[in-house]
């Protein structure tokens, strides 16, 4: 009878040890940036994590501080989450300019989406996942635009326009730009066509 009880341990004990060995590759991780990791998880769960890790380093990044739309308020200019990484309203004209103050100053709009320099007028783009933001792009596309500074990362596309730090972002890693990418593509659409930059001696026109 001993002897049955100390098989029938050891096989228990075994069984125990094999669930331990088969689920070790599924222990959750913190990594630098605070997002849970898990070994051993889904295509989903990674494609999770991978949309979780963009959303934070579009916050970081100050993403939104010129490409979401604001709202004024007690405490001043606040994020419009209903247009969140729309860009520039194509509802909102160009208010009128003095095109003597460009050599000496870069002007922002109200609703900072909007910016006036040496450079002529830019607009923050629409970055959601809408036909009229980045819904069409490849994740290529996203990264030549970030690494070379490539309107839509298109080849022989126009420059990127200031404020765009791209020269700044083009220093993040594959892995990061990849993340941002999955997160924009996963943001609501919202349909919102910018406008095309004005440049310098088009100005005089707005007024």
């Amino acid at each position: 009878m001993k002897k049955v009880s100390i098989v029938l341990c050891t096989i228990s004990l075994l069984a125990v040890t094999a669930i331990i060995a088969c689920n070790s590759d599924k222990t959750p991780s913190t990594n630098n940036e605070g997002v849970v990791e898990v070994k051993g998880i889904t295509e989903a769960g990674s494609k999770e994590n991978m949309v979780r890790r963009g959303q934070y380093l579009v916050t970081i990044m100050g993403c939104n501080d010129c490409h979401s739309p604001k709202v004024m308020t007690a405490h001043g200019p606040e994020i419009d989450s209903a247009r969140m990484l729309s860009g520039h309203p194509e509802t909102i004209p160009v208010p009128k300019i003095n095109a003597q103050e460009l050599q000496n100053w870069v002007l922002f709009s109200h609703n900072l989406t909007t910016f006036v320099g040496p450079w002529g007028v830019s607009f923050a783009a629409n970055l959601t996942s809408d036909a009229t933001g980045i819904g069409n792009w490849t994740e290529g596309q996203f990264i030549n635009a970030i690494r070379h500074g490539k309107y839509k990362g298109l080849e022989n596309s126009r420059p990127l326009l200031p404020p765009m730090p791209w020269a700044m972002y083009k220093n993040a890693t594959d892995d990061d730009l990849k993340a941002i990418f999955a997160y924009l593509k996963s943001t609501p659409p919202v349909q919102n066509r910018v406008p095309g930059p004005i440049a310098p001696d088009q100005i005089a026109k707005l007024n």
